[in-house]
């Protein structure tokens, strides 16, 4: 898999809207995966860790019909302290659910239209999420290192 999770399961859309929020991540100082497998089953399109800890997950909504017909992003919220949603396009934008964050991006950049509230998760959950992330982290970069090497 690539850095951007470029698998065959993604758009391309998904796949720009996803380097251009990952760059403006990056820039707010926070350390960004994509395609992170979560505790209860699902998969986070990106996924964020601040110096502080903060675990941010953005989900990416590359169309209307993406939106309508994807109903498990609430589920996100058990892995994370603060949930956005990722878009191209202003008219989608408007209708991602209030009590989300909303970023606008394209393949070059993003900007914050939205700050997500805050929902703080409980130790014991963030330091599932935090070894996760790590852990993900790792194996990708241990499969760079050597492709050959990795038994799935």
């Amino acid at each position: 898999m690539g850095l951007l999770g470029d698998d065959g399961r993604q758009s391309e859309t998904a796949l720009k809207i996803a380097r251009g929020t990952l760059r403006l991540l990056r820039a707010m100082g926070l350390s960004g995966l994509s395609e992170v497998s979560l505790r209860n089953g699902r998969r986070a399109d990106l996924m964020a860790l601040s110096e502080r800890g903060e675990i941010l997950i953005v989900e990416i909504k590359s169309s209307l019909n993406d939106f309508r017909v994807d109903q498990k992003w609430p589920e996100y919220r058990e892995a994370c302290d603060r949930l956005f949603f990722a878009v191209a396009d202003e008219g989608l934008a408007s209708l991602i659910p209030d009590d989300t964050g909303l970023i606008l991006a394209d393949a070059y950049g993003a900007h914050i239209m939205r700050e997500a509230p805050e929902h703080r998760l409980n130790a014991a959950t963030r330091k599932a999420v935090l070894l996760r992330f790590a852990r993900t982290a790792a194996e990708r970069l241990h499969r760079m290192d050597d492709p050959e090497g990795w038994v799935s």
